[in-house]
């Protein structure tokens, strides 16, 4: 036992250095305009990376890069990566929304750096051949009305085999690690020693992974509403549950003081009644629309989501009150901001990431049971975070372990979560704290929604933030900040926030 031990324990040594050394060697960039985005001041290039960073000589795919130059070429002090989260959210056009988001004295500083991850967008793409009309409950796995899952079951087992059909042997290789391994990739290929980055919501878990595998290599990391990795993955989605139930307060109460506008109720308890109330009738009786079929699954949904950010409440009010009232329904075309479908490719990086990061159960009754136990603790969300993903017949194993996220390594991190995220809850970004000890400082956000620095902030967080990025000032401990509060939202607002399914 000693000596396999050993070997063990040599073997993980020995390919640990041959990732390190792949990831090392990396070619130059050549930039050009970009195809999809066209902005003149964002050039792109692609990087040629190793499918299987165990065999760096073989077989490669590409991966595509953006970059927005430092505004003010005499205070740059180096790149800063980006990720808008995911998994499979596509980041080459991120530059552009940073550069207009975050404060002027970072991008003074900084490159901003966007990718699009392995298997998204511009790199080598995959599918799982989806069909577009998939409904949304099916992507996300919304029970049936009676709390049943074998609609869930049929979708995941033929999705799973979707996937392996359509991605074939590139489909294990899509996974946080060695997308983290591109992205010291993309450091070397831009000529850097260190990299800076900032990640959102699965964007939290990529920069663990990264900051894990090359401590060395980074310089000043934002992780922002953050992911466990002591959950990943269906401990994650699990706990989505949890997160509406201590999010969704937040609205019924910004709709009960706006009674006069919406009518939907005058107290909290009953602006939320009128939610259980509406999804219950559109189970019973969904909504026929053009384009789509309104039903209770489909409505909570559009709620979870829209609870993703304060700005959305007011089209959240809209959308309920179009369905409040059985005598009235909704007219043709009358419903606006419904979720449009999903692409596929966005769909099956999803789906490659969480099934190829770590195992999951292959026994149904696991989520059956999980399901319904969600389903009872929390209504809200009808028993969807703990219900059966394609991962359960998932037809690889891991190719390795998920990356060990722990505390090794320089104190350059900065989490920041809010309170009441719906997505990525406080406990999720409290996991991520612990996991990286001392290397890490914490702020904790008194707000709702998720994403908070150059999203929806506030001055205390955008401080703190701000000041670590331009001057390397990490808090010396863990911070709370207020934030911004729903009441800051009129009834009148408006914002360019679309649905998203998922981080």
């Amino acid at each position: 036992m000693k000596r396999s031990l050993a070997l063990f324990v040599t073997v993980s040594v020995l390919a640990s250095q041959m990732f390190a050394t792949a990831a090392q060697a990396s070619p130059g960039l050549s930039w050009g305009p970009c195809a999809t985005v066209p902005d003149a001041a964002l050039e792109c290039a692609d990087l040629s990376v190793p499918l299987d960073y165990r065999a760096p000589h073989g077989r490669s795919i590409t991966v595509a890069v953006s970059r927005l130059k430092a505004a003010d070429p005499a205070k740059r002090r180096g790149i800063l990566l980006l990720n808008p989260g995911g998994p499979g959210g596509s980041g080459l056009d991120m530059p552009l929304f940073e550069a207009a988001s975050l404060p002027a004295d970072v991008v003074d500083r900084y490159d901003l750096i966007g990718f699009d991850p392995r298997g998204v967008g511009q790199s080598t793409p995959i599918t799982c051949g989806i069909p577009v009309t998939t409904p949304t409950d099916l992507i996300l796995p919304y029970p049936d009305t009676d709390g049943s899952i074998a609609r869930n079951v049929a979708y995941a087992r033929s999705t799973a085999r979707g996937c392996a059909a359509n991605a074939g042997d590139v489909l294990p290789y899509i996974t946080t690690a060695n997308t983290a391994r591109d992205m010291d990739r993309i450091r070397a290929a831009l000529g850097e020693s260190k990299t800076s980055y900032l990640g959102y919501s699965y964007g939290t878990y990529l920069g663990a992974a990264y900051v894990s595998l090359f401590p060395r290599r980074t310089d000043r990391i934002i992780l922002d509403s953050a992911v466990d990795p002591a959950r990943v993955w269906y401990g994650v989605w699990s706990s989505w549950g949890e997160a509406v139930a201590l999010r969704l307060p937040d609205f019924t109460k910004w709709a009960a003081r706006r009674d006069d506008i919406y009518h939907l109720g005058a107290t909290p308890r009953a602006v939320e009644r009128t939610y259980y109330r509406i999804a219950a009738r559109l189970d019973r009786d969904p909504v026929e629309l053009p384009d789509v079929t309104v039903n209770g699954n489909l409505f909570r949904e559009q709620t979870r989501s829209a609870l993703y950010d304060d700005r959305a409440f007011p089209f959240l009010a809209e959308f309920w009150q179009e369905f409040s009232d059985p005598a009235t329904p909704p007219a043709a075309g009358g419903v606006a901001g419904l979720a449009e479908p999903s692409p596929d490719n966005s769909i099956a990086v999803l789906y490659s990431i969480v099934c190829d990061d770590v195992s999951w159960p292959r026994d149904t009754n696991v989520y059956a049971r999980g399901s319904a136990a969600s389903r009872r603790e929390y209504p809200a969300t009808a028993g969807m975070p703990a219900n059966i993903w394609p991962c359960a017949f998932w037809p690889y194993r891991p190719v390795e372990p998920p990356v060990k996220v722990t505390d090794r390594g320089p104190r350059n991190v900065l989490i920041l979560q809010n309170l009441r995220d719906p997505a990525t809850s406080w406990s999720n970004g409290y996991g991520l704290r612990r996991a990286l000890g001392h290397r890490a400082a914490f702020v904790t956000v008194d707000a709702g929604g998720h994403g908070i620095y150059g999203i929806r902030s506030g001055p205390c967080t955008d401080a703190i933030a701000t000041a670590f990025l331009v001057d390397g000032r990490l808090p010396a401990r863990d911070q709370f900040c207020t934030g911004p509060s729903p009441e800051d939202v009129s009834a009148t607002a408006t914002t360019t926030w679309r649905p998203g399914p998922w981080l």
